[in-house]
């Protein structure tokens, strides 16, 4: 499993938000790049981030913070937050970013995945609130499942599904590691758990899903954890060394 330490970008600011509630928001770092340089020195081998601006508003306003990030480490960053068109996702990529990921876009208009996953990797966010999708920044709730929305992207080229429980985004208080069970049986797309993690014991849970299948035995592909790391629950070093001795 890969660990992915998280970077969401609130003003310029590295922030964690509670249950996706902007007025909840923590400010855990001022300079996004530094504490990229910190999570890579740990030896952490990808950076995600996500533009909260961007994903409540559509509007792109953290290219800076992005692009410094992309230039002051020597892993892959994947950043998703307001991708909602080609240009968007193509603009990211020229900031250096190695893959978007698209999530209200991808519920709204499918056809767009297949259109970015075309052209430069993709992976699709699906943040869920009580088992259904929700976007515009968790602000809004579909009425489509996680399930059925993971279902559409199953053929069009998608390197990973992201899948979020939001009412354990940022609580520490465990992964939803039934749901993520659910979708590593139902779906071929590699998957890359977030929201809950609160200790080491969360991360070997996690590690230990699994999925039988015709091609062999599934695992997660990953995790994204952030205010677990921010509050010192474990460090990055800690947590990479556990994740690949449970490859």
């Amino acid at each position: 499993m890969i660990l992915y330490p998280a970077i969401d970008l609130l003003g310029g600011a590295c922030v964690r938000l509670l249950k996706g509630d902007y007025d909840q928001a923590t400010t855990y770092h001022q300079d996004p790049a530094a504490q990229a340089r910190l999570f890579v020195e740990e030896g952490a081998k990808w950076i995600h981030m996500v533009d909260l601006d961007a994903a409540r508003s559509g509007t792109a306003t953290n290219h800076a913070s992005i692009a410094a990030v992309c230039d002051a480490v020597d892993v892959p960053v994947q950043v998703g937050g307001g991708v909602r068109t080609v240009d968007a996702a193509a603009a990211l990529h020229d900031l250096g970013v190695t893959r978007v990921v698209i999530g209200t876009a991808a519920v709204e208009n499918p056809e767009l995945v297949a259109a970015v996953a075309a052209r430069q990797p993709v992976a699709v966010g699906l943040d869920a609130r009580d088992g259904m999708v929700a976007t515009h920044g968790w602000t809004e709730t579909t009425d489509v499942t996680v399930a059925d929305a993971a279902d559409r992207f199953a053929d069009v080229g998608v390197a990973a599904i992201i899948a979020t429980d939001i009412a354990r985004d940022g609580t520490m208080e465990g992964p939803d590691a039934g749901g993520l069970a659910d979708l590593l049986n139902t779906s071929p797309i590699p998957l890359i758990a977030s929201g809950g993690v609160g200790s080491i014991d969360d991360l070997v849970r996690l590690a230990g899903l699994s999925a039988a299948t015709d091609s062999g035995v599934r695992h997660l592909e990953g995790v994204i954890t952030g205010k677990a790391i921010y509050e010192g629950a474990f460090t990055v070093a800690q947590a990479v060394e556990l994740l690949e001795a449970n490859r």
